[in-house]
């Protein structure tokens, strides 16, 4: 349950944006702020791409992103679009031929710059295909990969070529009647895109999707990415994100999670608060931390637990937490529920006890969710 009505400093205010459909997911409008991913096994080889996909869909993906730059790709996106758990977007560069392809192959969205694919026939031809099977269109713009009269006309990337680029490719979609689609200005600078994202989001009412792109690796893509995205998001901007990293397409979707987590835009799972320990623990807080987080994975119920090594401030995270445990003496510690003290339990017995207690706690909040539906 949200607290923001007896705590007004956590309210966000969501930009308006008018809402698409990715396949059965809703982008925009007053829909949840979806987390995308993108494999990155070759797409022809299908069982590879659908196992990524698959590992994505079961820690939270909503939307799943497969590159597909040539025939074999388009024709193995068949396949993949039938079994996938969630909606496909197939990303195309340059060529025509593959966005009418993965179209009419059961791609949900087409990740496209318009002005990049052709004369206007072949972009009404690209258009024709989307609107024939249903599909939404991203427009992708990159600071890495901007037009060259706009690099010419700025003198380098910024702001205002990025909102301009988009702005042209959004004209050529409305100039043929297709208005269902979405945009990113996407950089590896956090401030360029940050300052693209703010523009953009004043300069049309386009669903938005965030991204910082090439971010890094796992500890310097989350902090980039937490940084960029995360302004953005307190600011009300954004209607789907991916964080991009140069890791398992999984890590991507639990960091996209942690990050509309901690601002309170969405919940899955067990948020786990924990203190970084120090001489005062009374058990390894480090290691407990890193058992409970795989031993917990499984859940998608939302709730907190919080994990702090003593006294001093255990009992206060406690009464803000569902479940808690804090640290005491002798091998043993206060385990709390609902923020008040329920019994003591010894160091060894912590974590079986723990995640016993966060399994009842999600199978009672399910079953009361399912009787008031």
């Amino acid at each position: 349950m949200s607290l923001n009505s007896v705590r007004p400093w956590r309210t966000i205010e969501r930009r308006k944006s008018r809402q698409i459909m990715v396949g059965k997911v809703p982008v925009g409008g007053d829909a949840p702020i979806s987390v995308q991913t993108m494999t990155n096994t070759l797409t022809s080889d299908v069982k590879a791409t659908l196992d990524q996909v698959i590992r994505s869909a079961e820690v939270g993906a909503d939307i799943v992103r497969i590159s597909t730059p040539d025939q074999d790709s388009t024709r193995a996106l068949r396949e993949i679009c039938r079994e996938s758990p969630v909606p496909i977007v197939a990303d195309i560069h340059f060529h025509y031929k593959r966005a009418i392809e993965a179209a009419e192959a059961g791609a949900a969205c087409l990740r496209i710059n318009p002005g990049n694919i052709g004369d206007a026939a072949r972009v009404r031809e690209v258009i024709k295909a989307a609107k024939d099977h249903g599909c939404s269109i991203r427009i992708g713009v990159n600071a890495g990969s901007l037009e060259k009269h706009l690099l010419e006309k700025y003198g380098e990337p910024c702001p205002e070529a990025m909102v301009e680029s988009g702005l042209d490719h959004i004209r050529i979609l409305e100039d043929n009647d297709f208005h269902e689609f979405k945009i990113s200005v996407k950089a590896s600078d956090v401030f360029l895109a940050a300052a693209a994202y703010q523009a953009l989001a004043e300069a049309t009412d386009a669903p938005i999707h965030l991204g910082i792109t090439e971010a890094g690796g796992l500890t310097t893509g989350t902090v980039k990415s937490a940084i960029g995205l995360g302004n953005l998001l307190w600011m009300g901007i954004g209607d789907t994100l991916r964080v991009s990293l140069s890791a398992d397409p999984v890590e991507e979707v639990k960091v996209g999670f942690e990050i509309l987590k901690a601002l309170g835009l969405r919940t899955r799972g067990v948020q786990i608060i924990s203190c970084p320990s120090c001489a005062r623990q009374g058990f390894d807080v480090i290691r407990t931390v890193e058992a409970l987080e795989k031993r917990l994975e499984h859940i998608k119920t939302p709730m907190s637990l919080s994990i702090i090594g003593c006294v001093v401030n255990g009992p206060g995270e406690a009464l803000m937490t569902d479940i808690g445990f804090t640290g005491g003496g002798a091998g043993s510690g206060m385990v709390y529920m609902a923020g008040k003290q329920s019994h003591k339990m010894t160091n060894a017995q912590m974590i079986e006890e723990i995640v016993r207690l966060v399994e009842e706690r999600a199978e009672a909040i399910e079953a009361a969710q399912n009787a008031a539906e």
